[in-house]
């Protein structure tokens, strides 16, 4: 193999390692989000984890985050706006990031 052959490699490998963590954190800040939510709802314990696998689930439904805005909105209702919920979901990203990193 030549060297270009191993860069090759080697740069595919960290697209996909970045990439299998991006979608890992934002898993991961979905369900800090659901815990979040699950507080507003007056929920604890296991149905708060329960609800939070929700919001983890509700990502799924399309590219980006907005299904999970969409979601979070409907269930809080008046308890916190579109705007807040995304600036949450920014805020917990960071969050996701460092936790994740952490359990390496």
């Amino acid at each position: 193999m030549t060297t270009f052959d191993d860069r090759e490699q080697a740069f595919e490998a960290k697209f996909a390692h970045d990439a299998d963590m991006q979608f890992r954190a934002e898993a991961r800040r979905n369900k800090l989000a659901g815990l979040w939510a699950a507080g507003l709802l007056g929920k604890s314990g296991d149905e708060a984890a329960e609800y939070a696998m929700t919001i983890v689930a509700a990502d799924f439904e399309e590219a980006g985050s907005e299904d999970v805005v969409r979601k979070l909105s409907a269930d809080l209702g008046d308890r916190a706006s579109a705007d807040a919920i995304r600036a949450k979901l920014a805020e917990l990203l960071p969050v996701a990031k460092a936790q994740l990193m952490s359990e390496q």
